[in-house]
């Protein structure tokens, strides 16, 4: 028999776990997002209907007799996410935190939590497509071990990384400063070489160090990433920072990439970069050039 599982959250990741585990046979799901009743919120539940997912009417609604809850919002919401629906939580069903967060933001959510659900401290280490659920996940925190068994079965693939809650979201936060470093490093570098007019010369050029690396197909990635999902990456980058500084260790590059991210999520709404997108690198880049010097 397959689970009751209740979104909290159905933005990018949401859907594409449910699209998976729809298809893995999962009939009994629920989805509640803030954006629901909005406007904005209209393609949110468009989606939900067509993987087959029930639109709730409430948070307390959603998680009505749930065996599991996923919950997946933006980072900055994590915390309000739990408080949501803590007040409802019947039979003491799993909480899959998926959340970007430091490790202190999810511990304080499992003790909001309490003894109402059985927390797990979840990171997808990889794009949620085109793997959706089956993309890699570490599972941290007391309840792991108890709720592997449930997730395996639905083709997910799991990895335990610790007993304590936090343990996953540490390997989560601290790669960030490297993948997403990485991410505004790429902008920086290729939107100079584009006003400079040495894009193809500065990717051959870098072959030369990194000679495993495409730095055409890399570049092109990196860009889009930060262009269609900049604004939610600075706002990962900001926990990132926090956990930096639980750690002790002070977040100067990180503080560039969350200015970077941010910048660029925001010139990435704009319709004509949005266009040029689809397109490719060089004219992404052309695009974000002239946005940027326009926001000066």
């Amino acid at each position: 028999m397959s689970p009751r599982i209740s979104f909290i959250g159905f933005g990018e990741a949401g859907q594409a776990i449910a699209a998976g585990l729809r298809e893995e046979g999962v009939t009994n799901i629920a989805a509640w997002d803030i954006l629901f009743p909005q406007a904005a919120g209209a393609k949110l539940v468009e989606s939900a209907k067509a993987i087959g997912v029930r639109v709730a009417t409430s948070a307390e609604e959603a998680v009505r007799d749930t065996e599991m809850v996923i919950a997946a919002v933006t980072a900055a919401s994590s915390y309000d996410a739990a408080q949501s629906v803590a007040a409802h939580l019947k039979g003491k069903p799993f909480y899959l935190d998926v959340n970007s967060v430091s490790p202190g933001r999810k511990l304080a959510t499992a003790k909001l939590l309490g003894d109402d659900a059985r927390y797990v401290d979840v990171a997808i280490v990889a794009a949620v497509y085109p793997a959706r659920h089956k993309s890699p996940m570490m599972l941290a925190g007391p309840y792991a071990k108890a709720v592997e068994p449930l997730l395996t079965p639905l083709g997910m693939r799991t990895q335990i990384v610790g007993d304590e809650v936090g343990a996953a979201a540490a390997i989560k936060m601290v790669r960030s400063v490297m993948i997403k470093g990485i991410e505004a490093l790429t902008l920086e570098c290729f939107l100079a070489a584009t006003r400079a007019g040495v894009v193809d010369q500065v990717a051959a050029s870098l072959k030369n160090n990194y000679p495993t690396l495409d730095w055409n197909q890399l570049s092109e990635y990196n860009i889009e990433r930060m262009a269609s999902h900049g604004i939610r990456r600075a706002a990962e980058m900001r926990e990132v920072a926090e956990t930096l500084r639980e750690l002790g260790v002070a977040p100067l590059m990180t503080d560039g990439t969350i200015e970077r991210q941010q910048q660029l999520g925001e010139i990435g709404r704009l319709p004509q970069v949005k266009d040029a997108v689809a397109k490719g690198r060089d004219d992404m880049l052309a695009a974000i050039s002239e946005a940027a010097g326009n926001r000066k």
